[in-house]
């Protein structure tokens, strides 16, 4: 079930990153195309506005009616070419008939060139008056109209030769595109290129800081007019247009905030989920192995009142004191044990309450090695001490502190090789103002790797085809818990030769 709640979890997690990224891709690739769309149609209105600016400079070089080309245009081929703009003027003569354009058009047109109007009659009335100004209004209109025929033919024959530095002034033309791009609500910056058809530049606004890709570019023809072996091009490059897209999708940065709150959530939520089962199962080993641990107190209490039976012992008052005091501090570390199983539920979320008082590290370590010297010589080891520490003089819980090198002391014994009788060592010194406590054993050891994980809580070495031992991980990540409540540390090291195992513990000793 859990690994099926992480599964849809993950599923859904991913599902929907995946959308949000094809809602932003769709978002940036719709804002771009209206962004190009916008630009072109101001690049289309500018392009307008040259054609129109550059027919309104030719008329103006113009000198009224005493205009008149070297080569004149062959008059059928403007007709061919103004005809789709020519307009339908409708003239009344005397009778009321409607005559069309075409009656004058043929009528000038069969001439070598423009004629006169003809001349008056001798009848004086109001018709005459009107067809005379009639006719007078079409010789005027033909008259202009073939100006503006040679002005146009000429500008279609001719311009396109004219280089483009001389047809278009380049800063008017960049000030007349930003303005159409305000129009437009479009304030960016931007660089114009003006380039032929062989992409040689003409005009730069200014230095590229990088070579964009040519998709970057948005092109349009200066004059669509020319023939296109003979165009030239706007180019427009827009350095921020990133930045200007990006304010279109505003929300991405509280969806990617959100996004990963969801991930570290999700990630949490998982990790928590299989911590608490392995919890659960540690806590189902610890309520099995419990007796295991509270067997080493009630062993040792009963190899002692079984020794007390014999006579021999009883004859001897020093022997029997000391099986004595070994049972009174048996009974007095099974009080221990249990104190720290009660303790070991304030681990996770606070510091153990601590009953500090002034103890000698010395004698503690001969105390408990004392204790501890029938149950290693039961296995058929030794245990020695080697007090150098000359300032021995600690502030500690009494019951922790001798807890933790019960458990130090205990672990040499259970993780001892068979083949080799046990060599238990515990040793102090100082440190400038701390105390150095070492227990050192020759037992399997621990591999180098396993060194720092060693005080992990529910952490075992692993010890290969041996499973003799039975055990929850609680007792070394106690152990470190309590060093380092007493503002101490503890390290594992190899031994000698890299022979066995030797826990070393650094207290602060008591400042005069």
């Amino acid at each position: 079930m859990i690994w099926m709640l992480t599964g849809v979890m993950a599923f859904a997690f991913i599902g929907l990153l995946i959308l949000q990224v094809q809602y932003i891709a769709i978002i940036f690739k719709t804002g771009n195309e209206q962004f190009e769309l916008i630009v072109r149609l101001c690049l289309e209105n500018v392009s307008r506005e040259l054609e129109q600016e550059e027919s309104h400079k030719a008329l103006e070089n113009l000198s009224g009616s005493d205009f008149m080309y070297k080569n004149p245009p062959d008059r059928q081929n403007i007709s061919q070419m103004m005809q789709s703009i020519r307009k339908q003027v409708i003239t009344q003569d005397s009778s009321g008939k409607i005559k069309g354009v075409e009656e004058f058009e043929t009528y000038h047109f069969s001439q070598q060139h423009i004629q006169k109007p003809p001349e008056k009659t001798a009848k004086s009335t109001i018709v005459e008056t009107s067809e005379k100004l009639q006719s007078e209004t079409m010789h005027r209109y033909y008259r202009q109209k073939e100006i503006l025929d040679e002005v146009a033919f000429r500008l279609a024959q001719t311009n396109y030769l004219t280089p483009i530095e001389k047809r278009v002034d380049f800063k008017l033309l960049q000030n007349t595109i930003k303005a159409s791009f305000a129009n437009y609500g479009l304030n960016l910056p931007f660089v114009l290129m003006v380039v032929n058809n062989n992409e040689q530049i003409a005009y730069q606004s200014e230095s590229l800081l990088r070579n964009p890709k040519s998709s970057e570019f948005i092109t349009q023809v200066i004059f669509p007019n020319d023939p296109p072996s003979k165009w030239n091009y706007m180019k427009l490059y827009f350095p921020t247009k990133g930045d200007y897209l990006s304010e279109s999708v505003s929300f991405l940065v509280p969806s990617i905030i959100f996004s990963l709150i969801l991930m570290v959530t999700f990630t949490i939520t998982i990790f928590t989920i299989f911590r608490q089962k392995k919890l659960s199962e540690m806590k189902n080993d610890f309520i099995n192995n419990m007796t295991h641990e509270l067997k080493t107190p009630v062993s040792t209490i009963s190899i002692a009142a079984q020794m007390m039976k014999d006579s021999d012992i009883s004859k001897s008052p020093e022997v029997f004191k000391h099986i004595s005091s070994v049972i009174s501090d048996e009974t007095k570390r099974l009080g221990f044990l249990v104190e720290k199983v009660l303790q070991m539920s304030l681990f996770e979320n606070q510091k153990a309450t601590l009953k500090l008082k002034e103890l000698d590290v010395n004698d503690l370590i001969a105390g408990i090695a004392n204790t501890f010297k029938i149950k290693v010589e039961k296995s058929g080891g030794t245990i020695d001490i080697d007090l150098q520490a000359e300032n021995s003089a600690i502030l500690a819980d009494e019951m922790h502190i001798t807890n933790m090198l019960f458990n130090l002391m205990d672990n040499a014994v259970k993780y001892r090789r068979e083949e080799v009788p046990l060599c238990l060592m515990a040793r102090t010194r100082n440190e400038g103002d701390k105390v150095i406590i070492s227990i050192e054993d020759n037992g399997i050891g621990i591999r180098k790797e396993n060194l720092k994980k060693v005080f992990d809580r529910f952490y075992r070495v692993p010890t290969g085809n041996i499973h003799n031992v039975k055990g929850f991980g609680l007792g070394l990540a106690y152990v470190r818990k309590v060093a380092e409540d007493h503002k101490g540390t503890i390290r594992a090291e190899n031994g000698l030769g890299n022979i066995g195992t030797a826990f070393i513990i650094t207290l602060p000793t008591i400042k005069n």
